[in-house]
């Protein structure tokens, strides 16, 4: 008989049978996606209780539109300054070590934005919070995505990169979809600040949970000996694989312009939705704003390998969702019907979050393990910083003009990262069109 209480010692090495390394691999390969979804669904319902109402909070607390969405530039800042430095400790000290990092310093500087909103803090003071949470954020991206691609890797996974990055939208839209709406309704019958304190209590849950259940699998950290040196080393290997390699460059380079108007959009729609409903305190309209994205990213992440399925190359695919999504702005910007404006921003929603998976595997295909986290968080860093100049334009010109003018103008930016997207497709790379990093050469 098979022995069934193996140690990971002996799945890992030659001392089994074939068909029961197999078969402990795909256990491995089961459990590490089950741990990733949980994460995925912990961290989209702490950030989702406050995304329909942060613009609100924010006017609430006294802050004008330019203000409120300067704000939001500096968290995004915060993304900036912080994503390569914190995707280095991912990559020197581990990615489990950076998640924790992240759920500490996150509920920290969300009690903060609580308190400042309770003050009706100055500007500056909102300022140097935001960039905090920025901070907190940058310890997620890239660290987690690595933690998954190198567990599957180590786990002996061939399946289909798309459909793992699928579910995990699937996931994160049903916790955005009742973190949202659950947000709002609770704003209206209680107060704006009572999502904040929710968020702070389910990240120090997930503290826990991620305390328990993450393990650095196929991943070996740089030596701790010498941390400087390693960081160095990580940093400049980065480069190598990331801004000087010409098909990541191109992909990294089209990310400020989808990036910065999907942070200003998903925000815009809160006030722009209220004002076609014509109560400017109905909150819960809101959430459901924020829950809308929530179902399209459901689909999205459902459709997301089959859309994939329809393209022998993902580029392809990439491309004609910039142009959909970046149409759906656009004729948003110009609708004055309410319902109009939901199978809009739906629209938009959906093919925003279908490009995601299959952005995620195609740029997973083209970098090494070793460097993963850190340039897939300069990666982050580079769309980060098309929010910190789009979103304080566009919140100008909704100050300007209207908010449905300010959609419309994001929507022409968006489609600027086709250009980037095409040169990328032109390289032909294997990253392109494999199944999954595994079979990467």
């Amino acid at each position: 008989m098979a022995n069934h209480h193996l140690s990971q010692g002996d799945i890992f090495t030659n001392k089994l049978p074939q068909p029961a390394t197999i078969k402990a691999m795909n256990q491995l390969a089961r459990r590490t996606q089950r741990t990733y979804l949980i994460l995925t669904l912990g961290n989209t319902l702490a950030a989702s209780f406050i995304w329909g109402i942060n613009t609100l909070f924010l006017l609430d607390a006294g802050l004008s539109n330019l203000e409120a969405f300067a704000a939001n530039a500096f968290f995004t800042a915060g993304m900036v300054i912080f994503e390569v430095p914190t995707g280095v400790i991912a990559d020197t000290w581990g990615r489990r070590t950076s998640y924790l990092l992240g759920t500490i310093t996150l509920a920290g500087s969300t009690l903060l934005y609580y308190f400042l909103w309770q003050l009706h803090a100055p500007f500056w003071q909102w300022a140097v919070v935001s960039a905090l949470l920025g901070l907190g954020f940058t310890f997620f991206s890239g660290a987690v995505e690595a933690w998954l691609v190198d567990a599957l890797h180590f786990a002996n996974f061939k399946g289909n990169l798309e459909a793992v990055f699928g579910r995990a939208q699937m996931v994160s839209g049903a916790a955005m979809l009742g973190g949202s709406v659950a947000g709002g309704v609770i704003a209206q019958a209680t107060s704006l600040g009572v999502p904040f304190l929710i968020r702070v209590v389910v990240l120090g849950l997930m503290f826990m949970v991620a305390y328990t259940l993450m393990k650095d699998l196929g991943f070996k950290p740089e030596s701790r000996q010498k941390p400087l040196q390693a960081t160095k080393k990580v940093f400049i290997t980065s480069l190598d694989h990331g801004l000087r390699n010409p098909p990541v460059r191109w992909i990294m380079l089209s990310a400020p312009f989808i990036s910065g108007v999907g942070f200003y959009t998903f925000y815009a729609l809160q006030p722009f939705l209220l004002d076609l409903y014509g109560n400017p305190e109905a909150y819960s309209v809101a959430g459901l704003a924020a829950a809308i994205v929530a179902g399209s990213q459901i689909l999205g992440g459902y459709f997301a390998p089959k859309i994939r399925g329809l393209f022998h190359r993902r580029t392809s695919a990439l491309i004609l969702g910039a142009i959909i999504s970046s149409t759906a702005l656009v004729v948003l910007g110009f609708v004055n019907n309410f319902m109009a404006a939901l199978v809009l921003l739906a629209l938009w929603g959906l093919m925003y979050a279908a490009s995601i998976p299959i952005r995620q595997a195609y740029l997973n295909g083209l970098i090494p393990s070793k460097q993963r986290a850190t340039v897939l968080s300069f990666d982050s860093l580079i769309g980060s910083s098309g929010g910190v100049v789009i979103q304080p334009a566009l919140g100008r010109a909704a100050d300007v003009w209207s908010y449905g003018t300010s959609l419309a103008i994001g929507g022409v930016i968006q489609v600027l990262s086709v250009p980037f997207l095409l040169k990328s497709r032109a390289l032909r790379t294997n990253a392109d069109t494999m199944a999954s990093p595994s079979d990467k050469k």
